[in-house]
């Protein structure tokens, strides 16, 4: 789609986000999701942005930076990223992860990661299309009563 424009996330793109999340996950929103997206919008070490079409923000990716730790040098880490069911296939995401890429790239980081849950193919797809592959690390998880 050649009318859609990238632009960083700003807190005002909450509602749409929010929108396009419970699109595809059929869940409902809380006020903390709201919030969330703000917060990630004021934060300097954030690298995310939103994809709008006709001024409607139709995808967004919401990436960080790390510090190191864990044996990683600084890297980045996408922790968020939907599009709108409607626009799902048109090269959004693609784009949105382009920017995101090129601004890590600028700031010296050489590596990129994101968790993708196993049976999510087309999640895994769509990542993989990114040339992201499996790396060193495993997913840990505590459930806490």
């Amino acid at each position: 789609m050649e009318d859609i424009v990238i632009r960083r996330l700003q807190a005002r793109d909450a509602d749409d986000i929010v929108r396009i999340r419970k699109a595809i996950t059929k869940e409902p929103s809380t006020e903390e999701h709201r919030n969330v997206i703000a917060y990630e919008a004021d934060k300097d070490d954030r690298v995310s942005f939103v994809a709008e079409h006709k001024e409607k923000v139709v995808g967004y990716m919401i990436a960080y930076i790390i510090y190191g730790g864990f044996g990683l040098e600084k890297s980045a880490w996408i922790g968020v990223f939907g599009v709108d069911p409607k626009y799902m296939g048109s090269g959004i995401g693609k784009r949105l992860a382009k920017e995101i890429f090129e601004v890590i790239t600028a700031r010296g980081i050489r590596n990129i990661f994101t968790s993708v849950r196993w049976d999510s193919t087309d999640l895994l797809s769509f990542f993989k299309s990114l040339g992201f592959d499996r790396c060193e690390f495993i997913n840990l998880k505590k459930s806490i009563d």
